[in-house]
């Protein structure tokens, strides 16, 4: 059974920053690439960030290049996301997602249950 288990977020100010993590297991978590999404309330779902397996290509949502990092360590099965100069309109549930690296940006394989970032301004 496949888990990704987010953890991380909270309230933070506006200019400050948060650091999510994604724990995988259940999974071969050095194939798959792996993402993050975000759904404010009242919108839907949208992309963040994406890695490959082997950490060579990242790709990000163009508003938060520059602010956001995503990163992975493929020995403990984790994927994070730094999260600098947040905003208010990052406020979201963070979810983390696996799957094949060219599908990540509209779809995944496989979900995990969110974990809420509010940014007060």
């Amino acid at each position: 059974q496949v888990q990704l288990v987010e953890s991380g977020g909270g309230l933070v100010q506006a200019g400050g920053s948060l650091r999510l993590s994604c724990a995988a297991s259940g999974l071969t978590f050095e194939t798959y690439a792996m993402g993050w999404f975000r759904q404010a309330p009242g919108k839907e779902r949208e992309f963040v960030a994406r890695i490959t397996w082997s950490s060579d290509s990242t790709d990000y949502k163009d508003s938060v290049k520059g602010r956001f990092t995503i990163s992975r360590d493929n020995a403990k099965n984790t994927v994070y996301l730094q999260m600098n100069s947040l905003k208010p309109e990052d406020t979201a549930v963070y979810y983390c997602v696996a799957g094949r690296w060219g599908e990540l940006r509209t779809r995944s394989m496989y979900w995990g249950q969110g974990t809420q970032v509010t940014v007060s301004s």
